[in-house]
């Protein structure tokens, strides 16, 4: 099940974030206050998922769990680039 979770988070993020919310407090016991999942869930859904991952580890936020954080951040800052830039070039297609 973990693995199918993996992947459907790399798939669907935001949906994996309310499954996760909804059927656990995986989330929950890894921020102590609500705003940050909620500005994860909206701004950086990968992320939050890393993160959350990372905490839960015996390790914590450092090593490869600090790699695999730095690599969910530019997924999802590369879809939010990408989306505007296909934005900019369909302008000057008109």
């Amino acid at each position: 099940m973990p693995c199918l979770l993996g992947c459907l988070a790399l798939v669907a993020p935001r949906f994996t974030i309310v499954l996760l919310v909804i059927f656990s407090d995986y989330i929950g016991t890894a921020f102590n206050s609500l705003l940050w999942p909620i500005l994860g869930f909206f701004f950086f859904p990968t992320a939050t998922l890393a993160y959350t991952w990372a905490i839960h580890a015996q390790g914590g936020l450092e090593g490869i769990h600090l790699a695999i954080f730095v690599i969910a951040i530019l997924i999802d800052v590369g879809l939010v680039g990408s989306g505007a830039r296909c934005g900019k070039w369909r302008r000057w297609e008109d």
